[in-house]
């Protein structure tokens, strides 16, 4: 017999969130904190979106996505979920680039940065300064029309060298590109530079069911393996308002939705057109989702250990930067995080290592399945290749190697084209002025670039609940048509 997920659910909600990422789930657990009755579901058989991980067998436990946020995330943390979450966020010092036109090491903030870009790359330190005050001050409201390439060419006109260094590892964070607004890499960027590279100590296995935990002690209620198929409006003088959602088949109202899902999934697979206006759905079919991503996980035998080569290493054998190279099927650039013992614990001291690589779905998305096993094979031999150059003997020490593609990502997140990081810069306006369109409708997903990454999704979760709380203040007051 079936089991029943939804059983001793309430009829009723004043929130349903749709989808357990962490800007869902944070906006779950502030709406709760403010009194409102909420329900979170999640389709896969775990919370977290893709702050998630899994376990294979010889004990082997992997982080689902690039780890490596700002030191902000230590103040939202504190915030909005406890101080033992926060405490837990520590410093990575070791970031290390390998490519054909430099090898150096840095702790990633700005203070580091400004002595490499003018010992080693020969910069004046007026224009650093200048480059630096720049991106500080960026921000959403300003005229954005100016591309990250115009930027770097304003600053340090043809030094491609330069904009390797300052790109690579942003591109890796949000997947923004050369020719996006210059906003996407400027605030991204400066958030970073501001104190350096943090990951959660222990693992998303450990925050997520700390932050799980912490909701459901302030009132959420959370379930799991339930599916929303549909988002239930009804239109009173024109105008579309929230009712409720349809899951595993099932109708629960609500008096508002949060939709942590891709913004294009919210708008045309759950809600549908029909109840769009007309030009903000042709805005919305326009928005561009950004790139995808690969990984191969590979797990450290039980008892071995690994010289350390640094935290984050980003690598590559391409002579130059290129975006172009950077989500080629057959990309030489990967980003290796390592996980020692003590950034990443295990009950019994193992290592491990993740490998990520920017891609595009079109590579992978019709492949035979003949074809996408022997490409996925291909990935992880040739990631071992790149590792040995740092590790020569790894191939010895490892017990398991598998690999993830957009494939993979779209399985287990539902997120359109397996996008890792949401959507282009225009998906962000589009996200904010949907409760303008269809009444009680929020989103907070990975949207707009510069609120990808973990910092990024908990903050979005958490302006847009403090709109949705007083949206269903002003409801009780009657300040708005139901």
């Amino acid at each position: 017999m079936a089991i029943n997920r939804l059983k001793g659910i309430k009829d009723h909600y004043d929130v349903i969130v749709i989808g357990s990422g962490l800007g869902g789930l944070t906006g779950a657990n502030y709406l709760a904190k403010q009194g409102h009755s909420v329900l979170l579901l999640e389709h896969h058989y775990q919370f977290g979106g893709l702050a998630s991980w899994f376990r294979r067998k010889y004990k082997n436990i992997f982080d689902i996505s690039l780890h490596g946020f700002p030191a902000g995330m230590i103040k939202s943390c504190r915030k909005y979920w406890t101080q033992e979450i926060a405490n837990s966020i520590v410093q990575l010092k070791n970031i290390r680039f390998v490519n054909p036109e430099f090898n150096l090491s840095t702790s990633f903030d700005k203070q580091d940065f400004t002595q490499i870009l003018e010992k080693k790359f020969h910069i004046p330190n007026p224009t650093i300064n200048a480059f630096f005050d720049h991106i500080r001050k960026m921000n959403f409201y300003d005229d954005n029309s100016m591309t990250t390439k115009e930027l770097f060419e304003q600053f340090f006109p043809g030094r491609n060298d330069v904009h390797r260094l300052l790109m690579e590892p942003i591109t890796y964070a949000n997947g923004s590109t050369m020719d996006d607004p210059a906003i996407t890499y400027g605030i991204v960027f400066s958030n970073f530079m501001s104190q350096g590279v943090y990951i959660f100590k222990g693992g998303s296995d450990l925050l997520i069911s700390k932050m799980i935990a912490e909701a459901q002690k302030n009132g959420v209620e959370t379930r799991k393996f339930c599916l929303v198929e549909k988002i239930l409006v009804e239109t009173i003088n024109n105008s579309p308002k929230t009712r409720g959602v349809q899951v595993n088949g099932q109708t629960i109202t609500c008096n508002s939705i949060l939709s942590n899902a891709n913004i294009k999934n919210t708008l045309f697979n759950l809600l549908g057109q029909e109840h769009l206006p007309t030009d903000y759905a042709k805005e919305a079919n326009a928005i561009r989702l950004n790139s995808s991503s690969c990984q191969v996980y590979i797990g450290i035998k039980e008892g071995e250990s690994i010289p350390n080569i640094g935290d984050l290493v980003f690598s590559s054998n391409s002579k130059e930067f290129s975006n172009n190279e950077l989500v080629d099927l057959h990309t030489t650039s990967r980003t290796f995080s390592i996980y020692y013992p003590n950034t990443r614990p295990h009950e019994d001291g193992r290592y491990a290592i993740v490998a990520s690589l920017n891609a595009k779905w079109a590579d992978w998305a019709n492949l035979s399945e003949n074809n996408y096993l022997k490409e996925k094979e291909r990935l992880c031999q040739e990631t071992l290749t790149a590792l040995e150059q740092f590790i020569p003997n790894i191939r010895k020490k490892i017990n398991w190697l598998e690999a993830a593609t957009p494939r993979t990502i779209n399985r287990y997140t539902t997120h359109l084209e397996g996008s890792s990081f949401g959507t282009k810069f225009e998906g962000l306006k589009v996200s904010l002025d949907l409760p303008k369109k269809v009444s009680g409708l929020f989103h907070a997903g990975s949207v707009g670039i510069i609120m990808s990454g973990w910092l990024g999704t908990i903050n979005y979760g958490v302006i847009v609940a403090n709109k949705i709380d007083k949206f269903l203040n002003q409801r009780t007051l009657g300040l708005i048509e139901v």
